[in-house]
């Protein structure tokens, strides 16, 4: 059957391998699609990805890096699940993905394996593990899967391919497959498990695919829910094949479902295929049934009918989806192709009609799926039920017909001329109920209804009808409804989109906004003018609104403002038109100017209040201004007018209108205006009105100081000497200035001004005025209050000034009210004015008294003191110190009077204890200096009593002061060498001061002092006349050290005299002095006095230097200490045997490991075994063992070693072995490694002894890598390959060190020993991957004859991509091939082959290579290598690629090559292809073969070439043949006349006139006529007639007959014409004949109805339509024209169009 017509059509809609898939990915587990959306692949190589094809876009995948067991994606949205085990248990964890979103909505960890999972809703997972099925909701953050059932026992060990859920999720059905029964092995069982929610059971099934459907069954509204099923069995040796259709849960009560059953008739070449999907067309309720092999079975759900059966692909088919949208379903194969099959909706009812011949079956599909071809059936059908008077069946059929095709006026009209009967419901009213269940009525039905209703006056009927969507609407219907329901009738024009009619209904709703956006809405363009005065008539304020409606319009206002406004303003609505013209020019557009100008206007001149109220809003910027300006100066509105003037004269006219103007209002004007033209209004403000605009001048001022400059407004005040204006002005002013010169003036303004209090307020807190200057003003002012200038005075200093003021104006009473209140501290200078003023005594003395205790003294007795009056002062702080006031100031000044009187002072100063010793001694050193020494020693003024004391020469006074001080800085400063006076103070406190001295702590002082001052020779003078003499202090233990310690650093000559002398002084510690000072014969007699033997020695061992000294002196005490001493410092200076001797005499075991490290250097191993053994009685450590056992070894007494190990002991024996073994002591190492058995080191040790066999022994009992490696090693590089074999094969078992085996024998040249070992390691147990490899490695360069066959042997044991490296390096390229196949790298393997031929090219092998590449290109290289090596062959190897090679390609590379007849077998195999280049390049050669039979087929099968240039290639070739068929080109071109010529050339008159013929060229054909004549060829001539018959004239015809005496040649033609015509007469006559008697039936039919109308119109409903009038037709609409007459009266009509059919012999 050709494609074309076959019902089911095949479309690859693309291959996975085109978007980037591996073929090896291209399978069952890897590749998914659950819906017909989203294709999801799963890839492993060369990295783990997910790659998502979007079916919309199949060529831009989206791959993503994602590790996974399994991916699916959402059947509808961009949702990805994910499945992946734990590593390291059977459970699976799952997750969920939104990928637009690109967050996770949801993750689990199954407790078990899942064997299979999918998508059953677009909102649930299914997922089935070994044992249950559970439902996994992606709704939910929390839900987890949902166990729905248990698996049965018959989908035990079965692999699960499908499970699915039916629509309304109340049964499941789980699909498995198994092997096949032994005797048929090779047919695979198919189980399945069908299960009910509801029921919660389950029953077991044999079925290899199922699915479920809906169907409605007629007499059932709901539909029933289906299932279809196809099994294939092998019972009894038979093979049962079935489809099964039955539905699930039948309704009670209800029509159900007839279980339906069909064969699968699988072909004789398909006994072992079986089916693997099935899908359902919910659009046409088809089932599709597809097996693995590819076939394809089509059946109809409600009857199994078998409809149609074809194989669809060559490849396996493993996966299928629903296509939903077009009713059809994809499916993937093996090669990767994605295929759809779909529905040929133009074939597939004949087909079922046709050939199948199954009339019932193509009128229900044709219904169901509203298909063409079932036109006739139908209305044949319609025609017989109408006339058996199955009205119902009729009503139904014609609901039902497919494409509408009975849903005309003309089955109205049958339905309503149909009689009604009593008592029946009329047949069309069982029309329309019917539509009414099946679905919605076109708009002739619709119409027709809702008369009928209407007329019934059921308009419920009617709203419900198109709330259910059930009626077309129509302008034609909401004519009809607007005369019952206007608001029905407007949801109709709205539905019907009768624009014009929707507009008018709104206007009479009054609902004109919606007018607007209806308008938008459907782009219809109303006249607004029309409606905006419409409007304006009775709804002024709604044509307001109507009009800003308008202007929010999208595009703009389809009406310009201006025109809208002057609406407005024509019917004098100012206030509507100023609403209008706000809202409008709200954007404060430039192009408004206009009408900005314009609204304020008509508001200036009718109503000013709104306009200020515009103006003042700022709305508009861009109106007429000065216009503005004069309308709003004649309105009154003088601050706006001011606003808009831009001329100083025009402002100045109009801002003395003050009494009109707000002066807040006008003040922010003068805020708009320059400083300049600001201060000319000011001017002219004070000039016309001082006292009444002065206010709004400093208001004005204060506001914009900083604009108009604060000294111009100054200026301004003081030009019309306003000193008020200038009080107010700058009093808001002067918190925010710091100028002098402001603050100045202000304190003018408000003293000229009267105001006291703030000049007295400023004066006292401002810190900015000049205080002189202010001072002088106030004085000249002479103001009544002094208090101004008493701030100013007192604040700033100007007291005296202001005591002389105050004094010499006689205003004594402000003197004491400032000295008593305002500053009593002031008080002193106030007195001090007043005395230089020559003031009384008695004023000032009371002035004094009045303050009393609130006067500072200090500055009062200073004041006093300068003029020497301070005996004024006596009476005053007489009553302080009564008073008992503890002042110092109050007490200095009595003391200074006392003094100056001489009224005992010495009493004064040692009894007063208030007093400042510095101040009244001061004071004295003129008067008396003993006295100041007095005043001095009580106040311990050390700097001032030794000053006073030198200048006058009082020394004892002053060594006595300073050793009863005993004050260190003090002792410091007199000792000072640039003191002139230090030696008599010293002579002074050596000879007086301390001798009188009793005290220790003064002495300790004193000495302390003069070691401080670094005076060694006077401290010893002073100590040995304290210490040596006589005296309290002899025996004193510090004095004796200090005086020893001196003598260190000052005499060292005298210090052994006073070691001698003395005895009660601290001897170590000023032994170590000496030591510092390097007394060292003084230190060590020190020590040896105070028996200190070992510090003795020290210092003859670290001092003196002398060895020999220390050990005498040792001898001579005889103390473990002292020798231990001597040791040390033997063993420092090397003399280690001497040092070990010392150590042994101290029996000193504490320094075992300096004298260890020391014999070792000194290599004195004798000695140290004596100390060692010395040591280890004291002390048990494992140093001291371990070394004695590597002394032994150092001097070869390895028996003592043996003894000393078994006895106990503490020694590291691992250590001292491992130190043994790196000094290469290997006969003592091996004694200790096997001592403890360390079984490693001791066969190295052999080793390093040449005793191989005793290393391989103790390796074994090691049984460590690393020793295996070191002994196999040495015994290689010992040649003791047969040892090296043992320990390399338990080497070699561990991959890491396989390598380095290797590697050690390779360098060494030791290839036969290393091939040999690695063939024994091949039957080791633990043979590994590597030990393949290797030993492959190494034939591949030393033994190559090996390697093919152990390549062969061992192919999967093998790590490929290690060999292939190997075999790459070495070029063995027969065996890299293989390798290369082996790791299904075929794009390598075709590449090596071809590179290296010789020895790598197999045709066989190479065939099976190439087909499995992926990189396209090879394909062409391969054909280059063939053609170039294998010419013979290439016709095989183009055959086996030809589905994957470009034609063209291929073409043009043997085009090149010159070898195009070497592939003409292939161009011929691939012709079908219809491919330009192949279809030339096969021309070409059987034009040269001049195979003229095959060029016509191959032109007739293919088109697609250059056929003009064929063509004109062949016109002129020798052959006729070929000649004729550059004609048949032509003729197929269209071009014709060439094609005729060509043929006449050759007189092929036949093929001229089928070319004439064909044309359709009246005057071609002709021509030919007159060609034929011109030729004498009448035979052609007659015969040309016949073959273009349709084309030739019959008056041409007989025209050219006549001229040439050839009428009997044209005689056929003419009897011909004549019989054809006269029938066609016939015809018409007949046809007009009938119409005659039509017409008058007609109109009987019309009598008989109007004569029985009275008789059933009672019966009828009121919807029933009139009988039609006469002269219109039955449907009551206009009749058909009346036929067209000719020009004579009784000639048929003639049709207006065609030509009669023409007649055959």
């Amino acid at each position: 059957m050709a494609a074309a017509n076959a019902p089911i059509t095949m479309k690859e809609v693309l291959t996975l391998p085109s978007v980037g898939i591996n073929q090896q990915f291209i399978t069952f587990t890897n590749v998914t699609m659950e819906s017909d959306k989203y294709i999801c692949v799963r890839e492993t190589a060369p990295q783990n990805s997910v790659v998502i094809i979007d079916m919309s876009m199949p060529m831009q995948p989206l791959r993503r890096p994602i590790t996974a067991d399994s991916a699916l994606m959402n059947p509808d949205s961009r949702i990805l699940a994910l499945k992946a085990q734990v590593p390291g248990t059977t459970q699976d964890h799952l997750q969920i993905f939104n990928i637009e979103a690109k967050a996770k909505l949801k993750s689990h960890q199954m407790p078990e394996q899942v064997a299979f999972w999918k998508w059953i809703t677009l909102k649930m997972l299914g997922l089935v593990t070994q044992n249950s099925v559970y439902h996994w909701s992606i709704e939910g953050c929390d839900s987890e899967p949902v166990k729905m059932f248990d698996r049965t026992a018959n989908l035990a060990n079965n692999q699960i391919i499908n499970y699915k859920c039916s629509p309304n999720e109340k049964w499941l059905v789980l699909i498995g497959i198994a092997p096949g029964p032994p005797e048929r092995a090779q047919l695979v069982k198919g189980n399945m498990q069908l299960f009910s929610v509801d029921q919660q059971r389950s029953q077991a099934l044999e079925a290899h695919a199922a699915s479920f459907a809906q169907f409605k069954v007629p007499g059932n509204e709901n539909p029933s829910i289906l299932i279809s099923f196809a099994s294939k069995s092998f019972n009894a040796g038979q093979i049962t094949s079935k489809l099964h259709v039955i539905e699930l849960g039948a309704q009670p009560g209800k029509p159900s479902f007839t279980k339906k059953q069909a064969d699968l008739f699988f072909p004789p070449d398909f006994a072992d295929d079986f089916p693997v999907a099935m899908q359902v067309s919910h659009k046409f309720s088809l089932i599709y049934v597809i097996t693995k092999l590819g076939l394809l079975f089509v059946y109809d759900l409600e009857t199994a009918s078998a409809i149609y059966r074809n194989r669809i692909s060559p490849d396996p088919i493993f996966l299928t989806s629903e296509a939903s949208s077009v009713g059809g379903f994809y499916a993937i194969n093996r090669r990767g192709q994605v295929l759809l099959a779909t529905v040929n909706e133009a074939t597939i009812i004949p087909f079922i009609s046709g050939q199948l011949n199954n009339l019932e079956l193509a009128v229900n599909l044709a219904k169901r799926g509203n298909l063409p071809g079932a036109e006739e059936l139908v209305v044949e059908r319609f025609k017989e039920l109408f006339a058996q008077t199955k009205y119902k069946e009729a009503a139904e059929l014609a609901a039902e017909s497919p494409q509408g095709i009975l849903r005309t006026p003309d089955t109205v009209a049958k339905f309503q001329s149909v009689p009604v009967q009593a008592g029946q419901t009329p047949p069309l009213l069982q029309y329309f109920g019917t539509l009414l269940t099946k679905g919605k009525l076109n708009s002739y039905e619709s119409l027709e209804l809702s008369r009928l209703v209407v007329n019934q006056n059921k308009k419920n009927l009617l709203e419900n009808w198109l709330a259910e969507d059930k009626l077309e609407c129509s302008e034609e219907l909401g004519d009809l409804v607007k005369t019952v329901d206007n608001d029905l009738a407007l949801k109709i024009y709205i539905k019907a989109r009768a624009t014009p009619k929707v507009v008018a209904a709104f206007a009479e709703r009054k609902e004109f906004d919606k007018i607007l956006i209806y308008s938008k809405q459907v782009g219809y363009t109303p006249d607004y003018m029309f409606l905006l005065q419409t409007i304006l008539r009775t709804d002024p304020q709604g044509a307001v609104n109507f009009a800003l409606m308008m202007s929010q319009m999208e595009g703009g206002c389809p009406v310009d403002f201006n025109t809208i406004t002057d609406l407005f303003l024509q019917r004098n609505l100012i206030r509507e038109a100023t609403a209008f013209l706000l809202d409008v020019l709200k954007p404060n557009l430039p192009e408004h100017a206009f009408l900005q100008t314009k609204v304020l206007e008509i508001n200036l001149v009718t109503f000013p209040n709104v306009a200020d109220a515009i103006l003042a809003n700022g709305m508009f910027s861009h109106y007429d201004r000065p216009r503005v300006a004069q309308l709003c100066e004649k309105a009154g509105l003088f601050i706006q007018s001011l606003k808009h003037y831009s001329e100083l004269p025009d402002i100045k006219r109009v801002i003395v209108n003050t009494h009109a103007i707000e002066p807040q209002a006008l003040v922010e004007f003068f805020g708009t205006l320059s400083s300049d033209w600001a201060m000319e209004c000011m001017k002219d403000l004070l000039l016309v009105n001082l006292r009444g605009n002065l206010q709004i001048i400093v208001q004005a001022c204060k506001e914009y100081c900083e604009q108009l400059g604060v000294d111009a407004c100054i200026k301004l005040f003081e030009q019309f000497k306003s000193y008020e204006g200038l009080y107010f002005f700058l009093g808001s002013y002067l918190s925010m200035s710091e100028d002098p010169e402001i603050h100045f003036k202000y304190i003018e303004a408000a003293a000229k001004t009267g105001q006291i209090k703030e000049v007295e307020r400023v004066t006292r807190e401002s810190n900015f005025y000049d205080a002189e200057k202010t001072k002088n003003f106030l004085m000249e002012a002479k103001l009544p209050d002094a208090r101004p200038l008493i701030n100013v005075c007192d604040r700033f200093g100007f007291v005296p000034d202001l005591t002389h003021y105050l004094y010499t104006n006689n205003m004594l009473r402000y003197i004491e009210g400032y000295v008593q209140k305002v500053n009593p501290g002031n008080a002193p200078l106030v007195v001090g004015q007043l005395l230089d003023d020559e003031c009384p005594e008695d004023f000032i003395k009371g002035l004094i008294l009045s303050v009393r205790s609130l006067l500072p003294v200090e500055p009062l007795v200073e004041e006093c003191e300068k003029r020497n009056r301070l005996r004024l002062l006596t009476q005053f702080l007489e009553h302080l110190v009564s008073e008992g006031s503890q002042d110092v100031h109050v007490h200095n000044s009595l003391g200074k009077i006392i003094i100056d009187s001489n009224n005992n002072p010495e009493h004064f100063l040692t009894t007063n204890p208030y007093y400042d010793s510095r101040v009244v001694g001061k004071y004295c050193e003129k008067r008396d200096p003993t006295l100041a020494v007095v005043a001095y020693r009580r106040g311990q003024c050390d700097e001032e009593l030794v000053n006073v004391t030198n200048k006058y020469s009082l020394f004892k006074l002053q060594a006595r002061y300073v050793v009863e001080r005993m004050d260190g800085d003090l002792w410091d400063k007199v000792l000072l060498e640039e003191n002139e006076y230090r030696r008599q103070l010293i002579d002074q406190v050596v000879s007086t001061a301390l001798p009188e001295s009793q005290s220790p702590e003064q002495v300790s002082a004193a000495v302390k002092a003069f070691m401080t001052a670094d005076l060694p020779h006077e401290l010893i003078e002073l100590l040995e006349k304290i210490v040596l003499q006589n005296s309290a202090f002899s025996g004193n233990f510090n004095l004796q050290n200090l005086l020893i310690l001196t003598a260190i650093k000052a005499d060292p000559s005298r210090v052994m005299d006073y070691i001698n002398r003395l005895d009660n002084f601290d001897g170590p510690a000023v032994g170590e002095v000496a030591v510092e000072a390097q007394l060292y014969e003084e230190a060590f007699a020190i020590f040896k006095k105070f028996n200190l033997n070992v510090q003795a020695v020290d210092v003859l061992l670290d001092n003196v230097k002398s060895i020999e000294r220390s050990v005498e002196f040792a001898f001579r005490v005889e103390e473990d200490s002292v020798w231990s001493q001597v040791a040390k410092a033997q063993l420092r200076e090397g003399l280690v045997s001497d040092a070990i001797e010392s150590f042994i005499r101290a029996e000193d075991a504490t320094h075992f490991l300096e004298v260890i490290r020391a014999t070792e250097d000194a290599n004195v191993y004798d000695d140290l075994v004596r100390y060692l053994l010395m040591v280890r009685q004291k002390v048990k450590e494992p140093k001291v063992d371990s070394e004695l056992i590597y002394a032994y070894a150092k001097i070869d007494r390895l028996g003592e070693i043996e003894e000393f190990i078994l006895m106990p002991n503490v020694a590291n024996l691992p250590n001292v072995g491992d130190r043994l073994y790196d000094e290469a002591l290997y006969e003592a190492a091996k004694i200790i490694y096997a001592f403890i058995s360390n079984w490693g080191k001791l066969a190295v040790t052999l080793v390093k002894l040449q005793q191989f066999q005793g290393a391989v022994d103790a390796a074994r009992k090691a049984n460590s890598a690393k020793t295996w490696k070191e002994v196999c090693f040495a015994c290689v590089d010992a040649e003791e390959f047969r040892l090296a074999q043992i320990c390399g094969l338990n080497v070699i078992i561990q991959v890491d060190d396989l390598e380095e085996v290797s590697e050690f024998y390779q360098n060494r040249g030791c290839f036969s020993e290393l091939i040999s070992l690695m063939e024994s390691g091949l039957g080791l147990e633990r043979a590994h991957m590597g030990i393949f490899t290797e030993l492959g490695v190494l034939y591949a360069r030393y033994r190559y004859e090996k390697l093919m066959e152990h390549i062969k042997l061992f192919s999967t044991r093998l790590n490929i991509p290690k060999l292939i490296r190997a075999c790459d390096e070495q070029q063995h390229w027969q065996e890299l091939t293989y390798l290369y196949i082996q790791y299904d790298e075929f794009d390598n393997a075709a590449t090596t082959v071809m590179n290296h031929s010789p020895e790598a090219w197999e045709h066989m092998q190479f065939k099976d290579i190439v087909a499995k590449v992926a990189n396209v290109e090879l394909y062409y290289k391969a054909v280059h290598f063939y053609l170039q090596e294998h010419p013979d062959l290439i016709n095989d190897l183009l055959n086996v690629l030809a589905l994957r090679l470009d034609h063209t390609r291929v073409v043009d590379i043997m085009r090149k090559a010159g070898q195009l007849r070497l592939i003409k077998p292939y161009m011929v195999a691939v012709q079908s292809n219809n491919v330009s280049a192949v279809n030339e390049a096969l021309n070409e050669i059987y034009v040269e073969e001049e195979d003229y039979d095959r060029l016509r087929e191959s032109i007739d099968l293919h088109d697609s070439f250059d056929q003009i240039g064929l063509a004109q290639k062949i016109e002129k070739h020798e052959l006729v043949e070929m000649r004729r068929v550059a004609a048949y080109i032509y003729k197929k071109a269209g071009r014709w006349k060439q094609s005729i010529a060509l043929s006449k050339k050759d007189n092929m008159y036949k093929d001229c006139m089928e070319t004439a013929s064909q044309s359709g060229e009246h005057d071609l054909a002709e021509q030919l006529l007159v060609y034929f004549i011109e030729q004498g060829k009448k035979e052609c001539f007659a015969t040309c007639l016949f073959v273009c018959y349709d084309l030739i004239r019959p008056d041409v015809a007989l025209e050219l007959a006549w001229i040439h005496n050839m009428l009997d040649f044209a005689f056929p033609y003419l009897l011909q014409f004549i019989r054809e015509y006269s029938g066609k007469v016939d015809e018409l006559i007949k046809d007009k004949l009938e119409a005659q008697k039509e017409v008058k039936a007609k109109e009987q039919e019309d009598k008989d109805v109007m004569s029985q109308q009275n008789m059933y119109a009672q019966l009828l409903p009121l919807a029933l339509p009139a009988p039609p009038m006469p002269g219109m037709g039955g449907g009551g609409g206009y009749g058909p024209p009346p036929p067209m007459g000719g020009g004579m009266p009784g000639m048929p009509p003639m049709p207006p169009y065609g030509m009669p059919p023409m007649g055959g012999y």
